[in-house]
């Protein structure tokens, strides 16, 4: 599947309860999941451990499903990601997103997939630096290194948009 060019977003315009999750149809639970994380593995784990009680429930079988992800797995996820991180231009310099390119290019060329990291606990007036501080930081990662980075923050990721599509919380949507 080619990498979306867009945050991937919920197939529904409201919420989605843990009771609507655990009653959906498998193809369209399994659908709804994939919008937090691409692995279909991934998603399928999920769904086959329904009902979940609430949301700390459905977070703790996220991790549990995310930490031992196959390479091939993690791949599929990976190639889900947007290409480009989608940032505020308002007050950024369009010198630090051109070193931001630079860089994703770089982190592209040397690992094979788009470079993720998860912002959610990072002001968004924080996020450009903290992003070309990562990425930076990643780039003197060995594969092996950076994998298990790369997994650890899909996993964060998953969980923030997990929770993000069932509360439908109104944060910002960073992806990276």
């Amino acid at each position: 599947m080619p990498p979306a060019l867009e945050p991937p977003l919920p197939p529904h315009s409201s919420p989605l309860t843990p009771e609507q999750l655990n009653a959906a149809e498998p193809g369209a639970a399994e659908a709804a999941l994939l919008t937090c994380c691409g692995s279909r593995l991934w998603a399928r784990r999920l769904v086959a451990h329904r009902p979940y009680p609430d949301l700390e429930a459905l977070l703790a079988a996220s991790d549990e499903a995310a930490y031992d992800l196959p390479l091939a797995d993690l791949a599929e996820a990976l190639a889900c990601e947007p290409l480009r991180p989608v940032l505020p231009r308002q007050g950024t310099y369009s010198a630090a997103h051109t070193a931001l390119r630079a860089a994703h290019a770089a982190y592209e060329s040397r690992f094979g997939h788009v470079f993720v990291i998860c912002l959610d606990d990072v002001p968004p007036s924080q996020a450009l630096d903290h992003l070309l501080a990562g990425i930076r930081a990643r780039l003197a990662n060995d594969p092996e290194e950076e994998r298990v980075t790369a997994a650890e923050e899909m996993r964060k990721l998953a969980r923030g948009r997990l929770t993000r599509l069932v509360h439908d919380l109104n944060s910002p949507y960073v992806p990276v």
